[in-house]
């Protein structure tokens, strides 16, 4: 199927349905995501967000658009309680660990893009911090007061959603009716300055033991969680961007507040699509910081967890999350990742058995020819990953068929079968494969051979100590060796 035949279909949150994606600019596309609050290591969930973004990241360009992708750093940081009251997490940490709070925002910064890394998430066109967008943000709320929006009371700045819904909608994305907001919000302890309860924080007044403040003309004090997002997307993204997107448990707050922002402040919508991925759940409740139940990627990674029954690799960890659609829940268990890391050796065993296959001089016996077109055609559908995951173990078995002797493939099928294997597996799903691809893996590759070419011998030799030290060692390294009629096959 040619690109521009390809018709990307997303499901829109604010519409709820699934509609063609025809960008703003085409074909530019800006996206704006909203990224991780770096007080803390990140996980499984960060993963499943980070992942997702990739993914509609990797195939958009792939379709032949020029992406913008902007991810934010959250490191003014979220505040205990709610947007409005309480200490800033990260903060509170730094006066904790008596460090400053960049120390601990440059710590868990790093820990994040080094666990993006592993999962072979691709860097973002842009990754702007909300403290260095201050002034961007007293600029999005002067906009806001100007337009009769907002209102200061006792150093801070609120939004007055009361006022804003006589004019627009405020619950539009999450469908919410804002005067049962209004009518059965209780009211908190210390939030008296606020004219109704549901009214949320544009600017925050710093008390004395806060440390992250900058000046205003209200006083000393910290923007609100829910002004960066919307701030830093019109900086890098212009009035009217394309795509935003996040986890499905920021549509309401932080999401609506987004879009009354930039109603509120210029008058019309600033965002086009919503793309919110799902939950990571264990026994059926959402897996977070918040409720005490989320596992780290560094626990994943070094099995360190009481949950964990193994270590288990990142690239274990995002083919896990991509055999679930993105907008579905995906239930943790130790069960689920090893059949997830069982199903990932096979794809991989068959991607190197296909890098050695050699065409037969004669035609095809089996057909290869539709996985492009049908991986295509399961990408454009909301991006279905299952369903192109279930594509490539069909080929898998016809890769497997040709390898055993079975059937035999032209040059050109085996041509197509690999282009189309490497692209889908590597480039979109972004699932490093076994095959080798450039020199330091072909010289990887013939170093594994060698030894299993000794261990060939050492068994023809009945030199039974050598044959079995070769095989464990290779194993406890991560290795899986299978013994064939022919000597040995291993792969990662």
């Amino acid at each position: 199927m040619d690109k521009q035949q390809q018709k990307l279909v997303l499901y829109n949150t604010l519409t709820r349905r699934k509609a063609e994606f025809e960008p703003l600019h085409a074909p530019h596309v800006g996206m704006y995501v909203c990224g991780p609050t770096v007080y803390g290591d990140p996980h499984l969930g960060h993963a499943r967000s980070a992942i997702t973004f990739d993914i509609l990241f990797r195939y958009l360009t792939h379709l032949g658009y020029k992406v913008r992708y902007v991810r934010n750093i959250t490191d003014v940081g979220h505040l205990e309680h709610d947007a409005d009251e309480g200490e800033d997490k990260i903060a509170k940490r730094a006066r904790i660990e008596q460090l400053e709070p960049m120390e601990v925002v440059q710590h868990y910064t790093r820990r994040y893009h080094r666990a993006m890394e592993l999962l072979n998430v691709l860097p973002p066109s842009i990754e702007p911090q909300a403290s260095g967008h201050i002034i961007e943000q007293m600029e999005l709320v002067n906009r806001i007061l100007a337009n009769g929006y907002a209102y200061e009371s006792e150093g801070s700045v609120y939004f007055d959603v009361a006022r804003y819904n006589q004019d627009h909608r405020y619950g539009i994305l999450s469908n919410r009716n804002v005067d049962e907001l209004l009518n059965t919000t209780r009211e908190l302890d210390g939030q008296t300055e606020k004219r109704n309860p549901v009214d949320f924080a544009l600017w925050k007044r710093a008390a004395p033991e806060h440390i992250m403040r900058w000046p205003s003309q209200w006083g000393e004090g910290f923007p609100g969680w829910h002004c960066e997002c919307t701030a830093m997307g019109r900086k890098y993204l212009g009035d009217h961007f394309d795509i935003h997107g996040g986890g499905m448990d920021l549509i309401f707050p932080h999401h609506e507040c987004e879009i009354a922002q930039a109603v509120a402040a210029e008058g019309e919508e600033m965002v086009r699509w919503w793309v919110h991925n799902n939950m990571i759940t264990y026994n059926g409740q959402k897996m977070g910081k918040s409720l005490g139940n989320a596992i780290t990627l560094e626990e994943f990674f070094t099995g360190s967890h009481p949950l964990l029954a193994q270590a288990y690799r990142p690239e274990t960890i995002r083919f896990f999350i991509l055999q679930a659609h993105y907008r579905s829940t995906v239930d943790f268990s130790n069960e689920a990742l090893q059949a997830s890391e069982k199903g990932l050796d096979r794809l991989f065993e068959a991607a190197e058995r296909l890098a050695k296959l050699t065409p037969s001089d004669g035609p095809s016996t089996i057909d290869v020819s539709t996985l492009r077109t049908r991986c295509e055609e399961a990408m454009c559908d909301d991006m279905n990953t299952p369903i192109v995951i279930s594509h490539l173990f069909d080929a898998a078995k016809a890769i497997n068929t040709v390898h055993d002797g079975r059937a035999t493939l032209s040059a050109d099928d085996l041509a197509e079968l690999q282009s189309a294997f490497r692209l889908f597996m590597d480039d979109i799903l972004g699932l490093r494969s076994a095959a080798p691809s450039d020199e330091k893996d072909e010289a990887y590759r013939r170093a594994v051979d060698l030894l299993l070419s000794v261990r060939q011998q050492a068994k023809q030799n009945k030199d039974w100590a050598t044959s079995d030290r070769i095989r464990n060692e290779l194993s406890a390294l991560g290795f899986v060796v299978k013994d064939t009629k022919d000597g040995a096959e291993w792969s990662l």
